[in-house]
C-alpha cells in the first residue's frame, strides 16, 4: 500500500491505528508520564498521541513521519490544542532519522515496525536515543488464533512476520526487553480502524473518477473489504506494548 493510499484511506482519521480515544488515554495513564519528561515518535502521522499526551501532561516530543500531508494535519492539531511550544514535527524516513543517544524518556513506534525492517530491527532503532530507565512503546500485529496460510498471505509480507501473543512477548525478550504492560484493540476497535475506510475510500473514488489511482485504489477498497471480513476480524490482534530494556541488554 502506497503512501498516497494511506493518505487517502487515513484522512478522516485522526489515530491512525486500531486504538481508542479511550485506550489512547489510557495508555498515557499507564507510562506515568510527568513535565518536562521528552517523547520521540517514530512514525508519528497525524501526531495524535503527542499533542494530547502535551496537553494532558506537559510533557515535549518530536514527531517523525515521512507523510507532508499527515504532517500538516499534526501541525494544526497541536496548534487546536496549543502544545504548539511542546511538541515538534519534522518530515523524514523515521528508520533513518538520526537524534542522540540516550534522549528521551519515552521512544514509540505505534504500529509502524515497517521501517525498521519488522519488530526487532524496529526496536534496535529504537534504543539509541532511549534513556537508561525510558520506556519503549510499540504497537504489532498479533495472531490471536493459529491462522490458514491464506490469512498469513494476506496480512504478512513473510510468512513469520507476526506471531501469537505469547510469541510476541518472546520476541521482545530476545530484543531484550522486559514486558511492563499493554493495551490492546479489540474486534469492534479493528472496526472502526478499518471499516471507516471504506466510506472515505468510496467517497474520493467518486469526487476522483479519473485520477491515475483509482483503479488501484478500487482494488485497495475491494481487498481491504473483503480481506478483514474474511481473515482479519477473526484472526488478525494489535496492541500497543510497553517495555522496558532488561538490565543485561
Amino acid at each position: 500500500m502506497s503512501l498516497r493510499f494511506h493518505e487517502i484511506a487515513e484522512a478522516r482519521h485522526r489515530i491512525l491505528n486500531p486504538i481508542t480515544d479511550a485506550k489512547l488515554d489510557l495508555l498515557g495513564e499507564i507510562c506515568r508520564i510527568e513535565r518536562g519528561m521528552r517523547q520521540l515518535d517514530l512514525a508519528c502521522g497525524k501526531g495524535e498521541m503527542l499533542s494530547r499526551w502535551a496537553a494532558r501532561y506537559g510533557h515535549e516530543g518530536v514527531g517523525v513521519d515521512i507523510s507532508k500531508e499527515f504532517l500538516e494535519a499534526a501541525k494544526e492539531r497541536a496548534r487546536e490544542l496549543e502544545v504548539a511550544d511542546q511538541v515538534q514535527f519534522v518530515e523524514s524516513d523515521a528508520g533513518a532519522y538520526e537524534t542522540e543517544p540516550d534522549t528521551y524518556d519515552i521512544v514509540s513506534c505505534i504500529g509502524a515496525t515497517w521501517i525498521g525492517g519488522g519488530l526487532a530491527g524496529t526496536l534496535d532503532l529504537m534504543r539509541r536515543p532511549l534513556r537508561p530507565d525510558g520506556i519503549v512503546l510499540v504497537g504489532e500485529c498479533f495472531w490471536t488464533q493459529t491462522p490458514p496460510p491464506e490469512a498469513v498471505r494476506t496480512f504478512s509480507p513473510q510468512e513469520d512476520t507476526f506471531t501469537s501473543l505469547a510469541g510476541t512477548g518472546e520476541r521482545f525478550e530476545q530484543a531484550g526487553f522486559e514486558l511492563l504492560e499493554m493495551v490492546l484493540a479489540s474486534p469492534d476497535s479493528w472496526d472502526r480502524y478499518v471499516a471507516s475506510q471504506w466510506w472515505t475510500v468510496s467517497d474520493w473514488l467518486r469526487a476522483h473518477p479519473a485520477d491515475p489511482d483509482a483503479n488501484a485504489m478500487r482494488e485497495f477498497l475491494s481487498t481491504a473489504r473483503r480481506s478483514h471480513l474474511e481473515y482479519g476480524r477473526r484472526y488478525l490482534g494489535w496492541g500497543v506494548f510497553v517495555l522496558r530494556q532488561t538490565q543485561t541488554s
